[in-house]
């Protein structure tokens, strides 16, 4: 057990932190309001940041802890937890002991050691990262742009993340640009859109000559599209509560905002014409794909365009004859199981006694945004004061704290970084925060121009793919065939198939398998209803649907025998014809968070 109590005495409300959250119990209720206090869970907090006064006459430092808890009606909202530190008679000695607090909090929602008897100070603290955010402004029934502004850059400003950020113009914009991105000068690139940006970002990644050192840098997806599945696996391996829309882009950003990033399955999938792409999702035939594509025209329903598609799927349901065949994985199960502040008091900091297992985690860490952009910001209240607080300011010359708590006569606050940048950092002037137009883009990114008619969906680069003959020779012994007609085909590597559908649910990010899902001629369409219905809770395998089959496997082919059908990769219309596929384990990294235990939130 280590402890830290701090050194200033104050009289409302004394603070306790553990790496759960911090615990605020009130000594003295305001006479004027209902008392408040509480839990701040760590998991609800994207950052934190220490605060002085203009005034020269103000000796007190503050600490700010930024908050999105749920409402009554299970939404996030904003909200600050703001203490004043005040017990010594110089500011020098309350800064330091509001930097111990800041300190302390940061490393704990990064995963990072505190020393046991040693000295807390920002020195704890790595360098402040750099991330590349890529932004599909026409995502999400184009409100991306406009979710990204009003919510991802608030948030992961107030977590102190370094970035850039350029938007995409146009359809392999996205793959261009990493193509000829300079890795070494980031240390992460998250697409803002849906699952479509991040399927560009990998294959672009694994068509250039490095792609070896290329795939490792570590990629992460913020939903802002239609199709945020992969981000529905993201928020449930973070612990949440399964969501939609902002709820769900808050879950991610929060994630994002505490590091940490876990080994990623890709899938190396061989077209009839020889060409190869990367899957880090699903590979589908049949009813799925049809709904991915003929919804297509319906993009201006956002995620309920799938809804609407499924309805007219069922309406005239097809089915397809194919030759199916997989690799089964050594262990298989026959079937699935479903998933299912600084206050004007003494306080005490008391940190947790048995650490965490170690985290893989990557850079993701105390720094000052690259984007000047105005953020804003709702009014703070201070759990601990007994009167207003001043405006607090968190960017010098920047957007200001201001609220119906400040008055006009109060002494308004100053940043108080926790670290100098170090050298080597991106400056705001040397970065781009959105450009343009292409050349622009590309020249203030550091990239060569685009290149028109670069390809779609083939990526030249990758791994061998040892397991897999060439399409049209006999396939190895040990594999399953088998040959019928299908209403689908569906081959998956997270757990979900959509935000709210659960199509694998005790799918890993690095389990090394590929999970298949097949539901053979037969079914009437009220039990396929039912079927997906049942995915969106991820209990479709105890249904005992016997038209629904499952396996785990390593690789498989797929021989379309219907001479006209639609397949997707990742959503991706490809070439209709034979494919086969092999899992790649851990081929890339994704930037995930901290894992959780599902139903933390309740």
């Amino acid at each position: 057990m280590a402890s830290l109590a701090p050194t200033q005495t104050a009289a409302h409300a004394s603070p306790s932190l553990t790496p759960q959250a911090l615990h605020i119990q009130r000594l003295r209720p305001k006479p004027e309001a209902r008392p408040r206090g509480g839990l701040v869970l760590l998991t609800e907090v994207s950052g934190c940041c220490t605060l002085r006064s203009r005034s020269p006459l103000d000796s007190a430092a503050y600490f700010c802890v930024y908050t999105y808890p749920r409402g009554r009606r299970g939404a996030r909202r904003r909200a600050a937890r703001t203490f004043r530190a005040d017990g010594a008679a110089t500011y020098e000695e309350n800064r330091a002991e509001a930097q111990r607090w800041a300190t302390a909090l940061t490393c704990l929602l990064r995963g990072l050691p505190l020393p046991g008897d040693g000295e807390i100070t920002p020195d704890l603290l790595p360098r402040p990262p750099r991330l590349l955010l890529l932004v599909n402004p026409f995502g999400g029934r184009g409100l991306a742009w406009q979710w990204c502004k009003n919510h991802v850059l608030p948030m992961i400003s107030e977590a102190g993340l370094s970035f850039n950020l350029i938007q995409t113009e146009r359809q392999n914009h996205a793959r261009e640009l990493v193509q000829g991105l300079n890795l070494s000068e980031w240390d992460g690139i998250v697409t803002v859109s849906g699952d479509g940006l991040l399927y560009e970002v990998l294959n672009g990644l694994l068509q250039r000559p490095d792609w070896e050192e290329a795939v490792k840098t570590p990629v992460g997806i913020l939903p802002c599209g239609s199709g945020n599945a992969l981000a529905g696996a993201v928020n449930r391996h973070g612990g949440f509560e399964p969501a939609l829309g902002i709820d769900l882009l808050l879950n991610c950003s929060l994630l994002l905002c505490r590091g940490g990033s876990h080994p990623l399955d890709l899938l190396s999938v061989t077209l009839a014409s020889g060409s190869r792409c990367f899957s880090f999702l699903s590979v589908a035939w049949g009813f799925v794909s049809d709904v991915d594509i003929q919804s297509e025209r319906f993009r201006a329903l956002g995620s309920a365009r799938f809804t609407l598609g499924t309805v007219l799927g069922l309406a005239t349901l097809h089915t397809y004859r194919g030759r199916f065949s997989y690799l089964p994985a050594t262990v298989e199960p026959t079937s699935p199981a479903p998933a299912h502040g600084l206050p004007r008091a003494k306080s005490e900091l008391t940190l947790a006694p048995a650490p965490a297992p170690p985290v893989a985690h990557s850079p993701l860490h105390r720094s000052v945004s690259d984007l000047p952009l105005p953020l804003p910001q709702p009014a703070l209240t201070s759990p601990g004061s007994p009167e207003p607080l001043p405006i607090l300011s968190l960017n010098g010359g920047g957007p200001e704290l201001a609220g119906d708590w400040g008055g006009a006569g109060d002494a308004p606050l100053s940043p108080d970084p926790l670290l100098p940048s170090p050298p080597g950092t991106p400056k705001a002037a040397q970065l781009s925060p959105i450009s343009e137009g292409a050349s622009e883009m590309a020249a203030s990114s550091g990239l060569p121009p685009p290149t028109p008619g670069a390809p779609v969906s083939i990526s030249a680069g990758g791994p061998p793919d040892h397991l897999l003959p060439p399409l049209g020779t006999p396939l190895p012994p040990g594999w399953v065939t088998m040959e019928g007609d299908f209403v689908l085909i569906l081959a998956i590597l997270p757990s979900h198939l959509g935000a709210d559908l659960v199509a694998a649910p005790h799918a890993r990010f690095d389990d090394g398998l590929v999970h298949l899902c097949w539901v053979r001629s037969g079914i009437s369409r009220a039990a396929l209803l039912r079927m997906f219905l049942a995915m969106e809770r991820g209990t479709h395998f105890s249904l005992g649907c016997p038209y629904l089959g499952y396996a785990a496997a390593h690789a498989f082919r797929l021989e379309p025998l219907t001479p006209r059908g639609v397949l997707t990769v990742d959503g991706e219309q490809v070439e209709y014809g034979p494919l086969q596929a092999q899992v790649h384990p851990g081929l890339g990294t994704l930037l995930t968070g901290p894992p959780g235990c599902p139903g933390r939130e309740a």
